[in-house]
């Protein structure tokens, strides 16, 4: 399972990758590396760190996720801006669960210098 690629699509290993960031070794570098973070968080039932890499404007009190749903890939289709000489990205993806797909296109802004999301808007 440790040398198993990470559930964000990258091939290095949940540790070394999106797993330094849950656990707050590191921070997402860029905003398309939290948006990984955060498919992963989905994936691994990681609801803190959802909640803590929310933008306090639009965050949720709090974060409900189904232990019933099964996360089966992720797919970036675009990112635009997002890197260490930007503020604000936009990130779109597909993410495929068991029956179907969520396709986003999530914005990022920073927020003390993390990356941080604000919100998505669901496309067809």
């Amino acid at each position: 399972m440790a040398d198993r690629p990470c559930p964000c699509g990258l091939p290095e290993t949940y540790e070394a990758c999106c797993g330094r960031f849950h656990a707050g070794t590191a921070a997402a570098p860029t905003a398309e590396r939290l948006m990984r973070s955060r498919y992963c968080a989905f994936v691994r039932l990681d609801s803190g760190y959802l909640l803590r890499t929310w933008h306090p404007r639009t965050r949720p009190e709090r974060v409900d996720l189904d232990p019933g749903m099964r996360w089966t890939g992720l797919e970036i289709l675009e990112a635009a801006g997002g890197s260490a000489f930007h503020s604000t990205g936009t990130v779109t993806f597909r993410a495929s669960y068991r029956g179907g797909s969520l396709h986003e296109r999530s914005r990022f802004e920073r927020v003390d210098g993390a990356w941080v999301y604000v919100d998505g808007e669901f496309l067809s």
